[in-house]
C-alpha cells in the first residue's frame, strides 16, 4: 500500500501525488487573465477547480479543455444570493471546498474630480463586495471543517497611490484589509487567509490602459511601464519586465499549498520590485 500524508486540507492522500490532489478550489474571474492562469496552475497540481466568471465563454472553454478537472459556472460576484447558492450547490454536488481564490475585478480609470458615482460604485461592487460575498460564503464550511485557504488577488495599487486610479486602489486596499481581518477570525479554526498583490501584468486590463495602437506586449507602452513615469509618480520595474499571469498564479498556488501552511494574514507583492516595498 502506498504511504499517505495529511495535507493542510485535513485530507489524507497518497504521497507522490500532485501537491493539491484531492482538493477542490473555487476561482472567480476565471475566464481570462490572472484568473485563467490560476485555474490552469491549480489543475496542473491535481486540484479540481470550480471556475467562475460573469462572462461564461472563457470558463466554458476551460471546462472543455480540462474535462472533469474543471467545472464551469457563470457567477456575478456582486450578487450575494447567487454566490451563496453556488457555494451551497458546489459543496452538495462537488464536495467540500478546500480553496477559494478571489480574482474577479474591474478597473475604471479617471481623475477623482471626473470620477462618476456609477464607476465608483461598480468598482467597489466587484473588487470589494465580491470578495466579501465569496469569502463569507466559503468560510462557513471551511471553519466548520477546521481547514481551508482563501487567497484574494489584490494589487500593489492598494499600497501605493496611483493617479487616475483612486477607485481601483481604494477598492483593492479595502479587499486586502478585509481578507486580513477574516484571516484573524479564522486562524484559530485552521483556515488561512492571504492576499497576492500584483503589479503591472500582461492582461487585457493592463493593455486596456495603453493608447490605441500600442497595446503590444513589446511595444512603446510596455516599455514605458518598465521604465516608469516621473510625471505620474510611477517608479519603473527593477526586474525589467512586466509580469505574466502565470507569475501571479504561481504565488497563489504557493499560498494555498502546504508549503505555506504557517502563513496567514500575509500580503505578497508580485510586482518585480516596482513599489520598492520592504
Amino acid at each position: 500500500m502506498a504511504p499517505h500524508c495529511t495535507h493542510d486540507s485535513g485530507r489524507s492522500v497518497p504521497s507522490g501525488e500532485p501537491e493539491l490532489a484531492g482538493r477542490l478550489a473555487l476561482v472567480t474571474g476565471a475566464g481570462r487573465g490572472i484568473g485563467e492562469a490560476v485555474v490552469r496552475d491549480l489543475a496542473a497540481r491535481g486540484c479540481r477547480v470550480l471556475a467562475t466568471d460573469a462572462a461564461p465563454e472563457g470558463v466554458d472553454a476551460l471546462a472543455r479543455e480540462y474535462g472533469p478537472s474543471v467545472v464551469a459556472r457563470r457567477l456575478d460576484v456582486t450578487d450575494a444570493a447567487a454566490v451563496d447558492a453556488l457555494v451551497a450547490e458546489a459543496e452538495e454536488s462537488l464536495g467540500a471546498l478546500d480553496i477559494a481564490v478571489n480574482v474577479a475585478g474591474i478597473l475604471r480609470c479617471s481623475p477623482v474630480a471626473e470620477l462618476t458615482d456609477a464607476d465608483w460604485a461598480a468598482t467597489f461592487a466587484v473588487n470589494t463586495d465580491g470578495v466579501f460575498h465569496v469569502s463569507r460564503a466559503v468560510s462557513r464550511g471551511m471553519a466548520a471543517r477546521g481547514a481551508g485557504s482563501i487567497v484574494t488577488v489584490a494589487s500593489n495599487a492598494a499600497g501605493i497611490p496611483r493617479t487616475t486610479m483612486a477607485a481601483y486602489a481604494a477598492s483593492k486596499a479595502a479587499a486586502v484589509m478585509f481578507t486580513k481581518c477574516l484571516g484573524l477570525e479564522l486562524a484559530p479554526l485552521g483556515v488561512r487567509c492571504n492576499t497576492v498583490s500584483p503589479g503591472s501584468t500582461l492582461t487585457d486590463m493592463q493593455r486596456g490602459m495603453w493608447p490605441a495602437g500600442e497595446a503590444r506586449d513589446d511595444g512603446p507602452a510596455a516599455r514605458r511601464v518598465i521604465a516608469g513615469d516621473l510625471a505620474s509618480y510611477r517608479t519603473g520595474i527593477p526586474l525589467g519586465r512586466i509580469a505574466e499571469p502565470s507569475d501571479i498564479a504561481e504565488a497563489v498556488a504557493f499560498l494555498v499549498s502546504d508549503r505555506a501552511r504557517h502563513i496567514t494574514l500575509h500580503d505578497l507583492y508580485v510586482d518585480g520590485g516596482a513599489t520598492l516595498r520592504a
